[in-house]
């Protein structure tokens, strides 16, 4: 029976995903972050405090400027929104505008399942899933510590992933711990 027992706890999902690039611990968000709806920007306009400051990535997928409207975002990264911004204040505002853009808030990652505190939690660079759970204020005595499902932003598909320290949660994502059966 006891050997039954440990052999039975031993198991897990057999489809469980490597974590891949989710582990890599030396790879920067900020280099090929595509910008989507919850994200806060920080845009300056070199020369023009009136048009800089912070604005969001509305419900539409848009940031709203001054002087030039809705700018698409969704996407792209702030580099390029700035592009497109640059050429927007080109074309009858200002003499060659520069304009740098930086992401000043990552959109939130939810946790749910077997935490303790389920719910929406604000996003900071480098964190893991294990952070994400220390977070939500760790497991329940039910929690399954092995494997955690991930949705990631954008997507409807949640993948099992094998839950390691370095596992690594991106803006956006939902984490779902499952209930453990021994």
């Amino acid at each position: 029976m006891i050997c039954c027992v440990l052999a039975l706890a031993g198991c897990s999902p057999s489809a469980v995903v490597s974590p891949g690039e989710r582990v890599a611990a030396a790879t920067a968000i900020d280099a090929e972050y595509r910008l989507g709806v919850g994200d806060r920007v920080k845009m300056n306009v070199f020369n023009e405090a009136a048009l800089s400051g912070e604005f969001a990535v509305n419900d539409s997928g848009n940031i709203s400027l001054p002087l030039i409207g809705d700018i698409p975002a969704t996407g792209k990264t702030p580099a390029e929104v700035a592009r497109v911004v640059e050429t927007r204040l080109a074309d009858g505002y200002l003499r060659e505008p520069k304009v740098s853009m930086e992401v000043a808030a990552y959109r939130p990652f939810y946790i749910l399942g077997e935490v303790k505190s389920p719910g929406q939690y604000p996003y900071a660079s480098g964190l893991t899933v294990l952070n994400a759970i220390a977070t939500a204020q760790g497991f329940t005595p039910r929690a399954e510590k092995k494997v955690v499902f991930i949705r990631k932003f954008g997507t409807d598909v949640e993948e099992p992933f094998k839950l390691t320290p370095d596992l690594k949660v991106y803006p956006g994502d939902t984490i779902r711990l499952g209930e453990r059966f021994f």
